[in-house]
């Protein structure tokens, strides 16, 4: 059985997000929102949910900077006061165990080669399998609905 490590953005980031003006935050096509529901705030550093009436940054994130037709951005929250998680082995963060996640395998050219819809409890199970195969390097994985990045996943 393949152990593995959920790995989170990093604070340091968006560390210039936290103190820009509205008009910097434009110039990066990023904003301060109120969260106005829970769930529905992913932080992808912190990777917990924004509680209602926090303060999250919603900008555009380059997840997949690589050098391949699979190369990827979109849209992420950032928490405010967020410190990058820490996740333990085999630990699947709160933000994945409830939502309908996409699983995107990729190699080592950093092109995808597999991808599965599954529900949040089955994760562990789909990341396990995927990472079984050695021709997979490592994971993504999305929110299937609005497909925006959560976090990547490794062998530990």
């Amino acid at each position: 059985m393949t152990d593995f490590i959920i790995k989170p953005l990093e604070k340091h980031i968006f560390a210039g997000f936290v103190k820009a003006t509205e008009q910097e935050l434009k110039t990066h096509n990023a904003k301060w929102i109120l969260a106005d529901a829970y769930p529905g705030y992913p932080c992808r550093v912190s990777l917990v949910e924004a509680k209602v009436g926090e303060s999250v940054s919603v900008l555009p994130y380059v997840h997949h900077d690589v050098a391949s037709p699979y190369r990827a951005s979109g849209p992420i929250f950032v928490r405010e006061h967020a410190e990058t998680a820490q996740p333990g082995v085999n630990e699947i963060p709160e933000i994945l165990r409830e939502r309908v996640l996409s699983v995107r395998a990729y190699n080592n050219q950093h092109f995808m080669d597999h991808a599965e819809i599954v529900q949040g409890a089955a994760l562990e199970a789909s990341i396990r399998k995927l990472l079984d195969n050695s021709h997979v390097a490592y994971l993504h994985i999305h929110n299937a609905n609005p497909g925006c990045f959560n976090c990547s996943v490794y062998r530990a």
